[in-house]
């Protein structure tokens, strides 16, 4: 019966190993998605467009957002599954720092990058409000982003 024991914790060793072997295999040097990140499933944005700005017509649909425009996306993966770059995003310019929210994606500017990243954070320090921002596909945060340093916020994303 010893020799059951000892090939009972075989298998269990052997399935264990295979397990590793093969997630190291697919997913070895790939970006993660965000919804098999630790952090798990990030917060959604806040809802930037009411249903009475958003019009339905036979053969258009019209937002009615004030001061919008187009943002394309770089295809750095780092919001992937939501941003890539055959994304198209509709963004405005924020008036104030209580206007954005954790779960919103910004636009902020760093060495004279834009980069567009997920607020997961909202605090204040003695300096101020600041954000950390993160991206859905990245284990790294972005470190204090200032209300200054954000540039847009993305209200809406078309496939």
């Amino acid at each position: 019966m010893e020799w059951l024991k000892t090939l009972g914790y075989s298998l269990v060793f052997f399935v264990g190993f295979l397990s590793c072997l093969l997630i190291i295999i697919f997913y070895g040097g790939a970006e993660i998605p965000y919804v098999f990140a630790e952090k798990g499933n990030p917060e959604a944005p806040g809802n930037w467009i009411q249903e009475s700005q958003i019009h339905v017509y036979d053969n258009a649909i019209v937002i009615d957002v004030e001061n919008a425009d187009l943002a394309r996306y770089a295809p750095t993966g780092s919001m992937k599954p939501v941003l890539d770059k055959d994304s198209t995003g509709i963004r405005i310019k924020p008036g104030s720092e209580q206007e954005i929210n954790v779960g919103d994606i910004v636009t902020f500017e760093k060495d004279n990058d834009l980069i567009i990243h997920r607020v997961i954070e909202k605090s204040e320090d003695s300096d101020g409000i600041y954000f950390i921002t993160q991206g859905d596909n990245s284990n790294a945060t972005d470190g204090k982003i200032r209300f200054n340093e954000i540039k847009y916020v993305t209200i809406a994303v078309i496939w």
